[in-house]
Order: C-alpha cells, then sequence, then structure tokens
C-alpha cells in the first residue's frame, strides 16, 4: 500500500454497492475492493461509514474482506495513443484485456489504459524557455499520433509553474519525464507526456464561444433541414428499430470533426460488434487514411457491470473535451443515454433513494443537464478554438416521447432528431420525422450556406418544409374522403412532396454513392426537385394534367440522381436540371401552340 492508500473492511453488500468501514475515506474516492481487487467509487459517507458502487460485478466477495482507499476520483489517462483504441466504461483497453483474459473480461484485472511501452516522438514546443512561467493548459511540446492527428501536450489544467526542465527532441516512453515544473509552494512537478483527470470534473476553459459553422454529416435530412454546430447538442430519440444506432453510426463515419468518440453505452452487443468490426476497415473520406486514425471507441454493451454503464459516459465526454482543449473539433456520440439513466436508476433503487417519474431518481434531470452542459465550442486555456459536439440517442419504451428522459432531454438540447416507427415500416430511412424535429441553429447555419454553397438554401429549406407540411394536411383529406377530392394544383402538391422525400430525404447507409452527400449534392437535389415542382405548378395552372407532367420519364431521372451521381458529379446534377427547364419550356410551347390551334 502506498502512503495515499488506507484500509478498512466490508460491511455489507447489495449487489453492486457495498457498504464498507473506512475511516478518512473521502466521497467521490476510488477503492479497491476484497481479494479479487475489484474497483469503485465512494458514493455516500455516513462518519467512517461509506457506500461503495462497484465497476464490476461483486459475485464471490464477503463482508470482512478488506477495503483500500486509493486516494483519487475516478480518472482517465490522457495522452498519445488514446485514438485508435477500444476501451471498456472504465478506459480499460479491451485488446489488452483480451490477452489477460479472454473473450470473458475477467474481474479485478487493473490495466493502464495507454501502452506504457510504446516510444512517442516528441518536439518540444520553441516558445517553452527554461525560467519562463507555464500556466494551465500551455502547450510545451507535440507528438505525432496518427497519420492525420498531431497531439499538442499540454500543461496539465490544475497546475502552473517555473519551467526547470523541458527534454529535447527525441522518442519517449509515457513514464518518461519530459520536464519539471517548480510550483508556487516551492515543489517540483515532473511533467509527463500524459496526465489524468476526474472524469466528474468538467476540464477548465477561457470562455465559451458561440458555435459558427454546423457539422456537415453527408447525410441530407440532417445537414439541410436541421443543421447542428460544431460545439452543438443534439438528440437522436426513437423506438426499438428505428435505426438510431445506424444513424449515429453514418454521422461518426461521414462528419468533418477532426475527432470521432463513440460511447456504446447500455447497447446490445451484436450491434457494437459490428462498430468494432467494421470501423478499422473504413476509409476516412476527408484525409483517405483508415477512420481508426481519429477515432476512438468506448464499449459498454448491455450484459457489462451497470455501474461502469454510469461511468462510461464521463470517461467519453472527458476524452473528448481533452482533445477539444488541443484545438481541435470532436463529435461524441452516446449510444444510449436511456441505458444510462436505467443504470442510474437501478443504483438508485439499490440506495432505497425516493423514485419519482417512472422510477427514475430525482435527480434524473440535473444530471442529463450537466452532462449535455459539457458541449459547446469553447476557447481553451491556451487560447486555442475547439469544440466539443455531443449527440445522444434515446430509446423511449414503446417511442413514447413523453417519457422522463426523452421529455428532459428535449428542454436541454437545441437539435432534435426525432425517429418515427412509421417512416421506418415504410422502409424510409433515415426515419427522421420531418414534423416532430426542430433545430435552433437555423439561423447561423444559413449564413454559412450562403457563404459556402448558395444565397437561396434558407428559402428553398423554408420552401420544401412548407411542401412537406401541406402533404400531411392533404394526405388526411385524401384518406377520408378520397384522391378525387382534389384539384390538380393539390394532387401536384402531393407529387411534389414526393419528390423532396424520395429524392432528398430517403437516403440509403449501404449504398456507395448514396450514403454520403456534399453540402454541394444537397443543395443542387433539392433545388432540383423544388425546380420541379415550380416549373410543373406553372403548367398546371395553364390547364396540363397532373398526369402527363408525371409520366416524363425524366420524373424517374430525378429520383434517382441521388444514387446516380456522387458527391463529385455535380455538374452532372446540374445538366439534369436544365434538361428538366427544357422539357418544361417545351410542353409549355406544345401547349400554346395547341391552345392556339383549338381556338
Amino acid at each position: 500500500m502506498s502512503m495515499s492508500e488506507k484500509q478498512g473492511i466490508i460491511r455489507e453488500i447489495n449487489g453492486p454497492i457495498l457498504t464498507i468501514r473506512l475511516p478518512g475515506i473521502r466521497n467521490g474516492e476510488q477503492v479497491k475492493i476484497g481479494e479479487l481487487g475489484l474497483f469503485g467509487e465512494v458514493i455516500a459517507l455516513k462518519g467512517e461509514t461509506a457506500l461503495v458502487q462497484s465497476y464490476e460485478s461483486t459475485e464471490g466477495v464477503r463482508p470482512g474482506e478488506p477495503v483500500i482507499g486509493l486516494g483519487r476520483p475516478l480518472s482517465v489517462e490522457l495522452g498519445p495513443g488514446l485514438l485508435g483504441s477500444i476501451f471498456d466504461g472504465v478506459q480499460r483497453p479491451l485488446d489488452k484485456v483480451l490477452l489477460a483474459s479472454g473473450d470473458h473480461i475477467g474481474r479485478g484485472i487493473h490495466l493502464p489504459a495507454l501502452d506504457r511501452e510504446r516510444l512517442w516522438h516528441f518536439v518540444p514546443e520553441p516558445a517553452s524557455e527554461i525560467g519562463s512561467t507555464l500556466s494551465p493548459g500551455q502547450l510545451i511540446g507535440r507528438v505525432q499520433e496518427s497519420a492525420i492527428i498531431q497531439h499538442r501536450i499540454l500543461v496539465p489544467p490544475d497546475l502552473s509553474g517555473e519551467l526547470l526542465e523541458l527534454a529535447p527532441e527525441g522518442d519517449y516512453r509515457l513514464d518518461d519525464p519530459i520536464g519539471q515544473l517548480k510550483l508556487s509552494d516551492g515543489r517540483s512537478r515532473k511533467l509527463k507526456l500524459y496526465h489524468n483527470w476526474p472524469v466528474r470534473t468538467p476540464r477548465p476553459y477561457r470562455r465559451r464561444d458561440h458555435g459558427l459553422s454546423p457539422l456537415i454529416t453527408g447525410q441530407r435530412i440532417l445537414d439541410t433541414f436541421f443543421p447542428l454546430l460544431k460545439g452543438g447538442k443534439s438528440a437522436v430519440p426513437g423506438p426499438f428499430g428505428a435505426g438510431k444506432t445506424v444513424v449515429q453510426q453514418q454521422i461518426a463515419r461521414w462528419s468533418n470533426a477532426d475527432i470521432v468518440i463513440y460511447v456504446g453505452c447500455g447497447e446490445r452487443g451484436n450491434e457494437l460488434v459490428d462498430v468494432l468490426e467494421t470501423f478499422p476497415q473504413l476509409q476516412d473520406p476527408y484525409s483517405g487514411h483508415r477512420l481508426m486514425e481519429r477515432t476512438l471507441l468506448v464499449a459498454n454493451t448491455s450484459n457489462m457491470p451497470v455501474v461502469a454503464r454510469e461511468a462510461s459516459i464521463y470517461v467519453g465526454i472527458t476524452m473528448a473535451e481533452y482533445y477539444r482543449d488541443q484545438g481541435y473539433d470532436v463529435v461524441l456520440l452516446a449510444d444510449s443515454t436511456s441505458r444510462w439513466a436505467e443504470a442510474l436508476r437501478e443504483v438508485s433503487g439499490r440506495l432505497g433513494q425516493m423514485p419519482v417519474e417512472d422510477g427514475y431518481p430525482a435527480y434524473l434531470a440535473s444530471r442529463l443537464a450537466a452532462f449535455y452542459e459539457r458541449a459547446g465550442r469553447v476557447e481553451a486555456q491556451n487560447g486555442a478554438t475547439g469544440s466539443v459536439t455531443l449527440i445522444g440517442a434515446v430509446s423511449p419504451p414503446g417511442g413514447d416521447f413523453s417519457e422522463p428522459v426523452t421529455a428532459h432531454t428535449k428542454e436541454i438540447i437545441q437539435t432534435f432528431w426525432a425517429l418515427s416507427k412509421e417512416l421506418a415500416d415504410a422502409r424510409h430511412y433515415p426515419a427522421i420525422d420531418w414534423v416532430g424535429s426542430f433545430s435552433e441553429h437555423v439561423a447561423t447555419a444559413a449564413q454559412w450556406w450562403h457563404r459556402e454553397i448558395s444565397p437561396d438554401w434558407q428559402r428553398r429549406r423554408g420552401q420544401a418544409l412548407g411542401l412537406l407540411a401541406r402533404d400531411a394536411e392533404l394526405a388526411r383529406i385524401v384518406n377520408l374522403v378520397g384522391p378525387e377530392a382534389l384539384s390538380s394544383a393539390q394532387r401536384w402538391e402531393l407529387e411534389g412532396a414526393a419528390l423532396i422525400k424520395e429524392g432528398v430525404l430517403q437516403q440509403s447507409a449501404l449504398d456507395p454513392v448514396d450514403t454520403f452527400a456534399s453540402p454541394e449534392k444537397q443543395f443542387l437535389l433539392l433545388e432540383m426537385m423544388l425546380t420541379i415542382y415550380d416549373r410543373g405548378a406553372e403548367l398546371i395552372e395553364l390547364g396540363i394534367s397532373v398526369q402527363e407532367l408525371t409520366d416524363l420519364p425524366l420524373m424517374a431521372r430525378a429520383r434517382r440522381a441521388k444514387q446516380t451521381y456522387s458527391s463529385e458529379q455535380c455538374d452532372q446534377i446540374r445538366t439534369l436540371m436544365e434538361e428538366f427547364r427544357q422539357a418544361f419550356a417545351k410542353i409549355r410551347l406544345e401547349y400554346a401552340k395547341f391552345k392556339e390551334h383549338t381556338q
């Protein structure tokens, strides 16, 4: 035992909750439990008696066994080697765990999260001079972590002082000292390539900024209709089978963030296995390198310990904040926050706390808010600007969006991508309901679209949503009295809405061409469908039949354009649009000649 460790005994065991007697223990401190050496965390104190939640199953542990206080809270190791790794809910590297215990994670295994033997090439920052005063978060050097990500070595956020030593350029292991600080109290502290940070404590920053540019996901209904800014907060709620996991995986694969962190929190094992098997094989569309070179995964499946599931969310967000502080744009995907809330409910039930809505603890809303508030675009302590974009999946039982987790999340987030069971049953994917979804970022995103793509984006988006809203009203009339009750103009509105739904909103994650659409392609497809609708509406007013327009061979080509032309073939979409204009002009001319002849 080290000087900071204290020993006590186990008094009582209730599933993952243990009552221990340990004088001097602190709330939030990590403990080592029993002869198996399980790890846990103190969650309540009463005198010398403490309540501990264990990250692992307590089967076989008996009262009277020793428990050791480790003198630190649950923390993660932050340094080179995170990217490309796969961790469990408490940052144990699963590849190393596999070697140590086989396919099933053994209890009491404690391995360092980062490889201690690997050498990293450290390049000191020229501005860091011996004798200068270093502030918290200041840049002291760089390491090339992967082919596309340069890892910036920072002074830990809770340290500052006079720089006594700084290692020259060279290869170092994580435990090798690369510098030394003289603290304000006269003590010295060695600096290494990594440091630890408690997961439940948000990393500090100078100030929070407003988001400026949208997160481009390549998914048309998200980018064009319900945009999310870098540094924003979003939720993807939906019932079982509606496609939450596929939406999140598409964002992880195609988003234009610098770093992607995917947290599988309590999800089914087969879905996470699919992620773990496919991600290492994927190519990053922006750099051409492997996607895993800018990705890390936290896997905590539904059969893993429930308390580790609760911790996994905080492990993920802390690693996201670490890369944010280096000036990177990070996307954190949490799949799903409902399973995390269920872990809170189970632990609070064992603690005997008073349940409120649907059995969840009274602090559910505040925990959700505190978690989502760790997203944002900030100016870090060293002046760099970075962001954490947080996207949480929600799994409401039976698709009931009024249940507590979804309802509280909806009040917190800024973008809401509501999945619909009806659309999923109709094989319309992604099954995001354009009526129930919303985004508070449209005005800011419009500035980016105006500058980068087209000044018409906001007007065309509003026109399309208006057409889809009228389509819903007209569909109800058709269901009541039949299509004969509609005028030609109304039937053309239904056709225009169908063009938008089939030609823009529907998108196949499995189609190599359609799986990703650049912003330019997204706008051109929308512009083409609305141009067809506008020109057709003019012809309908002249008296041309809806059937004549829908029978045009070009209409089928318009619906297939999303799968026919890649994001690099936008000029061919423009050519197709021009063919439509000429075809409609020809119909107008022929109709005018016919009218003149009949008169």
